[in-house]
């Protein structure tokens, strides 16, 4: 006798699982306090108020789009500020104003000195971004812009600039990857190197340039995940531009007093870029 067995094949479709509502997305973090760091863009030159006097530039320029109160603003920062005068002079107070954001602006005029030393420099910053975190702190430097295309120099002097930043380029550079923090670069804001970005001096940026900064800074920090409740504005109308006489009275005052002092400084470097140049590569 023969026995077939048939085999029945069922399909058994699982019965459909609820679906998970997505996790809601975090609020925006509000920023009650802002402390700016630095020098003398710090302090906002190149960007004067009108009829009152004086600087506003990037700090005013953050503190507003953030909604930062004029009670939560904090900027020691002074002209001529090199990255070991923050660590030293400028970092208590802000620590003890405990912002919720703090921006760093210096480094340029550590480029100009004969005493530069970029090791120094990643130590101090190091130093710096460290004791903000540590209080809660979120910290953006900026990385530098070549500066030789923006200023006027001879070729052998822009060689030697641009050797310079690109030093003090990677010494920022190793700390912030090291810390894990946010950064502007300001070679990559568009129309970083027009000249409508920069005063009459060509070392401060102008009110377009402060706002440009502004505009960078605040595209990280809500990244960083911060409310940036009335974004920058490119539209340059609370400004004034220097008179003919201004500009001229500053050349005379400021300008060539500084050219001549920082000139004699960085020579020396210099002389020695135009001579490796002039003798070519070893061997």
């Amino acid at each position: 006798m023969v026995v077939r067995v048939t085999v029945i094949s069922v399909q058994v479709t699982p019965a459909p699982q609820p679906t998970r509502p997505p996790e809601p997305a975090a609020p925006p973090r509000i920023a009650r306090r802002l402390a700016v760091l630095g020098d003398s863009t710090a302090v906002g030159l190149g960007d004067p108020l009108p009829q009152r006097g004086g600087w506003r530039g990037v700090g005013p320029l953050v503190a507003a789009a953030l909604g930062v109160g004029e009670e939560g603003y904090l900027n020691p920062s002074f002209t001529g500020a090199r990255m070991h005068c923050v660590l030293s002079r400028q970092l208590p107070p802000v620590l003890a104003h405990r912002p919720d954001v703090a921006l760093i602006v210096v480094g340029m005029n550590d480029t100009l000195r004969p005493d530069f030393d970029a090791a120094k420099i990643a130590a101090d910053l190091t130093g710096i971004i460290r004791a903000l975190a540590a209080t809660g702190t979120t910290v953006v430097p900026v990385r530098f812009h070549d500066h030789g295309r923006v200023f006027r120099l001879p070729p052998s002097l822009k060689r030697a600039l641009s050797a310079r930043v690109a030093e003090l380029n990677a010494a920022i550079d190793s700390v912030v990857a090291a810390e894990d923090v946010f950064c502007l670069d300001l070679d990559t804001i568009p129309g970083a190197y027009d000249l409508t970005a920069w005063s009459v001096d060509r070392l401060h940026p102008s009110e377009l340039g402060h706002r440009m900064l502004a505009l960078g800074f605040t595209v990280l920090l809500a990244e960083a995940g911060f409310a940036v409740p009335e974004p920058v504005s490119l539209n340059c109308s609370g400004g004034v531009e220097p008179s003919a006489a201004g500009h001229f009275g500053w050349l005379v005052v400021k300008g060539v007093p500084w050219l001549w002092r920082r000139g004699r400084e960085f020579l020396p470097y210099a002389a020695a870029i135009m001579w490796r140049s002039f003798r070519g590569p070893a061997g």
